[in-house]
């Protein structure tokens, strides 16, 4: 059973139609992909600026994209191994700007711990996605994890929106990290289960 704090998707009569939807317009899965990361590049530039406010409603819209790429390439017929790794890779590189432009705003304010944890936090997104990746390499699924990328997206969005940055970096630290560490034991498992039976 999965573990999760958020669901993973739309309903699936929801994904389809917004799927078509945006199909029929003429727009592709890769440009939703690439304008989801640009806009995240442009939250990352105004949380350089201090303005967490507008910086948080601009992440969390612009990452709502990766809801609907998936979609469209379903609806529309193009999903594709290279769709998906293009969209893996932005949603790391999405991820990883953002929390690279926090720990500039706080080593700006010279709030040091704020930085280290924001590094913490970087590390345990990483290590959290590489974990996956990692399993299905060794043709494992991984999609369970208690902090996983949606979560993630969530706290940081509102921790932004509320002006509570610091509660949401010290959350980030710690939970996607203990999810990397979560994600390791449960492929780790597997893989002795895999092996014991070879």
């Amino acid at each position: 059973m999965p573990v999760t704090l958020l669901p993973t998707r739309l309903p699936q009569g929801v994904q389809d139609a917004i799927g078509r939807g945006v199909g029929r317009l003429g727009i592709t899965p890769n440009m939703i992909s690439l304008t989801g990361a640009a806009g995240n590049v442009g939250a990352a530039y105004l949380v350089t600026q201090g303005w967490l406010l507008a910086a948080g409603l601009v992440y969390l819209a612009f990452s709502a994209l990766d809801l609907v790429d998936g979609a469209v390439a379903r609806a529309t017929g193009k999903a594709s191994p290279y769709g998906a790794v293009f969209d893996a890779v932005l949603d790391r590189l999405s991820e990883a700007v953002v929390l690279a432009a926090c720990a500039w705003w706080f080593a700006d304010r010279e709030e040091h711990w704020q930085v280290a944890a924001t590094f913490a936090a970087l590390v345990g997104s990483v290590a959290v996605s590489y974990l996956r990746a990692r399993a299905e390499v060794e043709g494992f699924a991984m999609r369970e994890g208690l902090f996983r990328r949606q979560e993630r997206v969530a706290v940081l969005g509102l921790g932004l929106v509320l002006g509570w940055l610091t509660a949401a970096m010290a959350v980030l630290a710690v939970l996607s990290n203990l999810t990397a560490l979560q994600r390791f034991w449960m492929l780790a498992r597997d893989v002795r289960t895999l092996d014991r039976r070879a």
